[in-house]
């Protein structure tokens, strides 16, 4: 018996478990070293994003589909001017047995928000102006200008409220040290302060447990038995997943939003110019790309923005519309040639990506691409010397802020653009809705003729489901909350 074989044998002594029974107890795997399930310092990992949102909810949280839905919050409005919401709490306890108060639940989220600073989510958060109780059950959120995804951003697992170092549920998260585990119990629907009548079913919620393992660990035990649900993978181990005739409905894709490509970290003698760092991008047959892969689906971009999320449409679908995919290559080998006789020395990068037979295939077709423009690719690994980086982000809400707050001067390590970093900046107090669409577009372009970043596409996400398990959907925010699939089904 493995040790991760051991470690669920372990805990399935104490819970009847199975795996992945219709209602019985719940065993989940995140794809992930040990210590992503615990981590508590932003930027906070995909598993510890997921057990904080278990354990600590925020005002309103994400249901499987990704919805926003009511959470320590029971209902909200919104004013007339879009830059004030105001939340009413439910009645219901902190851990200790105190009454959650609209005081403590700012306090606990401007706390939340104070914690952010120096992170793109912190970035993201800079439309708040204020936070402040109005009565001892009403909450008050004050915006700088109206931001109509607000509540998706409020619904992020870093928000979740702590008060005296723990949060309000819906879940109880308890450790094994040892193992790397985390137990999970769901709170009662009176413990959640439900109205009378409401939530009678969460008394009889399934168990769950779940433990952070790489990715070809994960898949062996899902087909073990041993697993009922795998999560967190990438296309860096998508291969893995590929399991034959036992894939068909098993292998679930997330429709995800994001970022997916590679960030120029060091300026190369070869890479100092846009120009040569745009040729790069140029070379890539991005349809191609995804071949070896099998993705249906996929959505390429040579955009950094995807193009609609602007409206009104900012730029043509596709960056480079008006060449074929061999004008370009032959217009990046000009510039490739031009530096090679201008200075003497063969062109190479060297280009990190993590370890696994998807970054093996990426790899193989990234340097096929500029074999064909005479550029040579070297291989380095994650943390090792190198131009290039993979940069593989998951999105927390549709607005093209979110992704040019990846690129901010003040918190990537790689390439940026002040000048982009100034407009996004001034976008956060425009009123009307075409003049922020504009300048944030303006942002955009900034970035882009400043050659920072080659976009690929969307990321990928995917996830193993055993047919027993429920609550679980597929959703643009790849992110799949604990508390549901602890819920019996009907």
């Amino acid at each position: 018996m493995t040790r991760f074989s051991f470690i669920l044998f372990a805990a399935c002594l104490l819970t009847a478990c199975d795996g992945g029974a219709q209602d019985g107890p719940l065993d989940i795997a995140i794809i992930g070293d040990e210590d992503v399930l615990f981590a508590s310092q932003p930027p906070l990992p995909s598993g510890a994003r997921h057990l904080r949102a278990a354990s600590a909810e925020g005002l309103v949280s994400l249901d499987p589909a990704g919805q926003v839905v009511p959470a320590i919050a029971q209902r909200w409005i919104v004013t007339d001017d879009a830059m004030s919401y105001i939340f009413r709490l439910r009645d219901a306890a902190w851990p200790d047995g105190e009454p959650i108060r609209a005081e403590d639940a700012a306090d606990a989220l401007n706390a939340a928000i104070r914690n952010l600073d120096g992170t793109a989510l912190g970035l993201d958060l800079e439309k708040i102006t204020e936070v402040r109780a109005m009565t001892g059950q009403i909450i008050e959120i004050r915006l700088a200008s109206p931001m109509p995804e607000f509540l998706r951003l409020l619904a992020q697992p870093e928000l979740g409220l702590i008060h005296r170092g723990s949060g309000a549920g819906p879940m109880i998260v308890s450790r094994d040290e040892d193992g790397g585990l985390a137990r999970l119990s769901a709170l009662t629907a009176t413990e959640l302060g439900m109205p009378d009548g409401e939530g009678d079913e969460k008394n009889n919620s399934r168990a769950l447990t779940m433990i952070a393992r790489p990715a070809r660990t994960a898949v062996d035990a899902f087909l073990d038995g041993e697993i009922g649900l795998v999560i967190g993978g990438t296309i860096t181990d998508f291969p893995m997943a590929q399991l034959g005739p036992l894939s068909r409905g098993t292998i679930q894709v997330d429709p995800a939003l994001g970022l997916f490509g590679l960030a120029f970290v060091q300026e190369s003698d070869l890479l100092s110019e846009p120009a040569r760092r745009e040729a790069l991008s140029m070379a890539i047959d991005r349809n191609e790309l995804i071949q070896p892969f099998g993705l249906g689906g996929w959505q390429p971009n040579t955009w950094i923005v995807p193009q609609t999320l602007f409206s009104p449409l900012q730029y043509p679908a596709t960056r480079w519309s008006d060449q074929s995919i061999e004008q370009r290559q032959a217009d990046a080998r000009r510039r490739i040639s031009a530096w090679e006789a201008q200075t003497g020395q063969e062109a190479r990068v060297r280009v990190a990506l993590p370890p696994g037979p998807g970054s093996d295939l990426l790899f193989d077709q990234l340097s096929s691409a500029w074999r064909m423009i005479g550029l040579e690719a070297e291989r380095a690994g994650p943390d090792e010397d190198a131009e290039l980086v993979l940069r593989d982000l998951a999105a927390h809400y549709s607005s093209p802020r979110w992704f040019l707050n990846r690129f901010n001067c003040g918190i990537t390590t790689g390439l940026c653009s002040p000048e982009a970093d100034d407009l996004v900046s001034e976008s956060l107090t425009l009123l009307d809705a075409a003049d922020k669409q504009s300048l944030l577009a303006d942002a955009h372009i900034e970035l882009v003729e400043a050659e920072v970043f080659i976009p690929l596409g969307a990321p990928v996400r995917w996830s193993l489901v055993r047919g027993a398990v429920s609550a679980y959907q597929a959703n643009a925010w790849s992110f799949h909350p604990l508390f549901p699939l602890s819920q019996p089904t009907t």
